[in-house]
């Protein structure tokens, strides 16, 4: 962050202010290389933007921003969901984000970063949906079909708060990206997707009227970059997280992306 400066009693002299001296201790990596992974299928964490083809979201921003403080080169690459955390403990990747929940299950395979977001989940469901109106009445309602990524704190959440906690339920169905899933709720295969509030915020707001959210909240998630195991990237990493948020950087992306940015169709 930039130095300020004052003149004072016909001096001048250097000013730094609090924030900007929590960047200045910032660790710096000397224009090293990461490579971060993502599956760019969670908006507005990550996707690719139907207009530009470009990928965007708020994930990118802040990585971004995180780069450019801690002095990194970022390099960005793709991989699907079902495989992410297991390439990022075997070293094929430095970061992994794309909405990552902290879990203690996924600590025995890689390092999390502190969490640099918390969300709740939803039931998304066709903007016309009157055959059930929360967890409950959805839960009795046996023709009602969710759709899922296995693995995923979706699914579970799906599997042990809705129905029966069996994870072979038929009525789930999986698909292998969170976009999927809302295209198939879109297209009636599906009856309901789960997703975090911001996600199901910028679905809702680009529909028109075709998706709304329904119920209440089913549970609480923190989301955190994931790391392999003993990486020396988690605590620079961390102290961005840190001086992000204490400088309203993370309140302005979630303005951007949360309450201003309307994703297409």
């Amino acid at each position: 962050m930039p130095f300020r400066r004052a003149v004072l009693a016909g001096l001048t002299a250097l000013v730094m202010s609090p924030l900007a001296a929590l960047a200045a201790d910032l660790p710096d990596l000397k224009g090293r290389s990461v490579i971060v992974v993502t599956e760019n299928a969670y908006p507005p964490l990550q996707f690719v933007d139907p207009k530009s083809g470009k990928a965007i979201g708020w994930e990118y921003d802040a990585m971004n921003e995180i780069a450019k403080r801690l002095n990194f080169k970022v390099e960005y690459q793709n991989t699907s969901w079902d495989a992410m955390i297991q390439a990022v403990s075997d070293n094929q990747y430095n970061i992994g984000m794309t909405g990552i929940t902290i879990k203690d299950e996924r600590k025995a395979k890689v390092d999390f970063s502190d969490p640099y977001m918390r969300s709740q989940q939803f039931m998304l469901v066709r903007g016309d949906e009157k055959r059930f109106t929360d967890a409950k009445s959805f839960g009795a309602f046996n023709e009602g079909l969710v759709g899922a990524q296995p693995g995923t704190s979706p699914f579970y959440t799906a599997v042990y708060e809705i129905l029966d906690g069996n994870e072979q339920n038929p009525r789930i169905k999986l698909f292998e990206t969170f976009g999927a899933t809302v295209q198939a709720l879109k297209a009636g295969d599906v009856d309901v997707v789960l997703t975090d509030s911001v996600a199901a915020k910028g679905y809702v707001d680009a529909s028109s009227g075709g998706l709304k959210v329904i119920g209440g909240p089913l549970g609480t998630e923190d989301f955190g970059f994931i790391f392999p195991k003993g990486s020396e990237l988690v605590a620079p990493i961390n102290a961005a997280i840190a001086s992000l948020r204490a400088d309203g950087t993370f309140d302005a992306l979630n303005k951007k992306w949360f309450l201003d940015y309307k994703m297409g169709e």
